[in-house]
């Protein structure tokens, strides 16, 4: 009886939108793309509905990026970001409804539209996924136990665009900008011309562990898990040596290298980021052109052919299908790097947000996880003592020197044991450590255990007790103490 209520009140209010919508007067597309400015208010289509966003630009989490769309359909936009697709979304953009196109117009403006993911790789591993279009997954914590090297098969997938599909004999990659003369380079040049280095080293997503972020209040970005991180072997050239072969000797002005990458958005325009020039004047930054991954080719999904690796930086600005390099005074003008990817006070809305105030995010603060057991699971105590393992890392080279874990809110804390560590100096531990820890449990006193863990790198940072005071707006630099439940089981 409540089912049927709650479907025909789900039918009645269908029907009285959809008579609300036809009562709206009917554009035509031309009158539509004459709405393309601020100054003559900004329209834009969905489908039959006709918008006027004007009023929403300065407050749209994506950015002026929207502007892509004045005076056009979004479909397209949208179809290369499926997580607008969402009903709270729509019913947002419903609230900027100002007409209706003709049906036939309706059809015309979208007859031209097709699927930009129909060349997406195959995926086989049971990822978690976070999003389809574009494609992010992660991998359920217990795998990222099994090995310090990730394999590339379960090595989370961070895509902000369609996967580009790319014939090697046709790829360049272009350097230009100040100081260096302009060059292209074949995969084969990389190979032959530069002696091939490998890292190993560890990347890690910004919005790492947004999921428990969102759990205070909610943020805006992809839900993760602990899983967007991974540990490889990274091989290529060095950015040093490549950009000495094209000519620099000066770096005066020079500031920024910004990288792009040949994945791109509904107006052709490719994903970019860059990273300082100290991170280049730095003999120890290790940052390189990566052809391989784990001694293979790079895979589609982790950028195949080239991507630039620079240890130690958030992933953002580790740009894959890499087809341009520019040393330039500023940075990358991409949207990924001036209107995303920035911290900020968790007082501040997206009412009073403002990107330009707020740094770039480069290197990343000290983080951990407890992988196994997993949140909620039922355990058995060995030997009157629980296991925990886990992962622990930091930004910026910085070594990690103790992992802390408590299972009575901070009474006594018990340091965990370092079972995989690469044997590098403070400065240049770009790759994670492993970890496992036994804890003492009274199973007399309670069946239900609450842990934490918290990690200490060489510059004695260390990781804040709550994400309630770390709070953004955007869910990223997550790496407050990680905590889970636990049953313990006869």
């Amino acid at each position: 009886m409540i089912k049927q209520m709650r479907e025909d009140k789900r039918v009645h209010l269908s029907q009285k939108q959809n008579k609300e919508k036809s009562s709206f007067p009917q554009y035509t597309l031309n009158q539509v793309q004459e709405h393309c400015s601020k100054e003559n208010r900004i329209w834009v289509t969905y489908k039959e509905g006709v918008y006027d966003i004007t009023d929403f630009i300065e407050s749209h989490p994506g950015g002026d990026i929207i502007l892509t769309a004045a005076g056009n359909a979004i479909d397209s936009f949208w179809s290369l970001y499926e997580v607008h697709k969402q009903p709270q979304i729509l019913e947002l953009l419903e609230k900027y409804r100002i007409g209706n196109l003709s049906k036939e117009e309706s059809l015309q403006n979208t007859a031209d539209l097709s699927d930009p993911y129909i060349d997406e790789p195959k995926r086989n591993f049971p990822f978690i996924v976070n999003s389809e279009k574009p494609f992010n997954a992660e991998p359920a914590l217990p795998f990222l136990m099994k090995n310090f090297i990730t394999p590339s098969e379960i090595f989370y997938v961070r895509n902000h665009l369609p996967v580009p599909l790319v014939e090697i004999e046709d790829y360049k990659l272009e350097i230009t900008g100040l100081g260096v003369n302009e060059t292209k380079l074949s995969l084969d040049d990389l190979k032959t011309k530069f002696p091939k280095v490998s890292v190993i080293a560890t990347i890690q997503c910004a919005g790492n562990r947004r999921s428990e972020m969102s759990e205070v209040k909610p943020v805006k970005g992809l839900n993760w898990n602990a899983g967007a991180i991974g540990n490889a072997v990274w091989s290529g050239a060095r950015l040093q040596d490549v950009l000495k072969f094209c000519g620099l000797q000066n770096i005066a002005n020079i500031n920024h290298i910004q990288f792009e990458g040949l994945d791109t958005d509904a107006t052709n325009a490719p994903y970019g980021a860059s990273i300082p020039i100290e991170k280049f004047l730095n003999s120890y930054s290790d940052v390189i052109l990566a052809y391989e991954m784990n001694g293979e080719p790079l895979s589609r999904d982790h950028g195949f052919p080239v991507r630039v690796i620079v240890p130690g930086v958030v992933g953002a600005r580790n740009v894959k299908w890499l087809s341009r390099i520019v040393l330039s005074e500023n940075e990358s003008p991409s949207h990924w790097q001036q209107n995303d990817y920035k911290g900020f006070s968790p007082s501040v809305d997206w009412d009073t947000v403002d990107f330009k105030s707020s740094i770039a995010i480069q290197e990343l603060p000290v983080i951990s996880a407890i992988c196994e057991p997993v949140n909620n699971q039922k355990v058995k105590l060995q030997n009157g003592k629980l296991i925990v393992s886990g992962y622990a890392w930091s930004g910026g080279g910085s070594k990690i020197i103790r992992i802390d874990l408590t299972a009575d809110k901070g009474l006594k804390w018990h340091t965990a044991k370092i079972i995989h560590q690469e044997n590098a100096n403070p400065g240049r531990c770009w790759s994670w450590v492993l970890w496992k820890a036994e804890i003492d449990i009274d199973k007399s006193s309670t069946n239900k255990v609450e842990i934490w863990a918290k990690a200490t790198d060489s510059n004695y940072n260390v990781q804040p007790e709550s994400f309630a005071n770390i709070w953004n707006l955007r869910g990223v630099l997550g790496n407050a103490y990680h905590r889970i439940k636990v049953y313990i089981s006869d």
